[in-house]
């Protein structure tokens, strides 16, 4: 618990402190390839109108727009616990003339304050790696989904064949934090990044924790080798 307690606190830090260039950076770090898979994703998910969602570790709400687009008319909330993202994000929303539409939170991935059964998809977006408790956070999203809902996690993962794999390591753990030096003026916390996937499940293994979660039709689509997967899964209807 004591780790989770400092991991907790350190990404928070990080994610404060990074908030300004939060954007440039994404696009730099994945050659603009995250706005595809995203784009991909909607497309797999094909929101409905009316929909609601929780976008969780939302950050500066780029999914959280999205989702609020394809829905239409739906209430969306966007859930993080740094309050500097929510605040570039918040601006984001007023300037696209959503913040009726659209709630923004701060608040924990890993005891969601919402009951069961709320929400038509849960979603998190290169987030579920940085958490204290990825199964936890799992659980949550699969518990304020309505049966039928949608559990989507689009997350970095693991490329599993050489030597692609070894360029991949070797950019992301030797440029990356320079690229983080270079442009946000922060190296440490770009180093982290990183070192955040060590221990992450690659995308056959995140997928084998969603089943035993209970998530039923669960979908995998790794990206471009492997550097990315999204998974999808499905909250089992209740039986009648």
């Amino acid at each position: 618990m004591e780790m989770k307690t400092s991991k907790e606190k350190f990404v928070h830090s990080v994610f404060e402190s990074i908030a300004p260039k939060y954007d440039l950076m994404n696009d730099l770090i994945s050659f603009r390839r995250h706005k595809a898979w995203r784009k991909f994703t909607m497309k797999k998910m094909a929101v409905k109108p009316g929909s609601t969602a929780i976008d969780l570790c939302c950050g500066t709400c780029d999914w959280t727009l999205s989702l609020a687009e394809h829905s239409g008319t739906g209430a969306i909330t966007g859930l993080d616990f740094s309050q500097n993202m929510l605040d570039i994000g918040q601006m984001k929303v007023d300037k696209q003339g959503r913040s009726k539409q659209i709630k923004l939170i701060q608040g924990n991935a890993m005891a969601l304050p919402f009951e069961d059964n709320t929400f038509d998809y849960a979603t998190i977006g290169f987030a579920l790696r940085n958490v204290p408790d990825l199964v936890q956070v799992l659980k949550e999203m699969h518990r304020v989904v309505k049966p039928g809902g949608m559990v989507v996690s689009l997350e970095l993962s693991k490329p599993t064949w050489q030597p692609f794999k070894s360029i991949y390591y070797f950019y992301f753990q030797k440029l990356l934090p320079l690229i983080g030096k270079l442009v946000a003026k922060k190296y440490e916390q770009y180093k982290w990044l990183p070192e955040s996937l060590i221990h992450f499940p690659d995308y056959e293994q995140l997928a084998g924790i969603c089943r035993e979660l209970g998530l039923t039709d669960v979908r995998v689509y790794p990206f471009f080798g492997g550097v990315a997967a999204l998974h999808i899964g499905i909250k089992e209807k209740e039986a009648k």
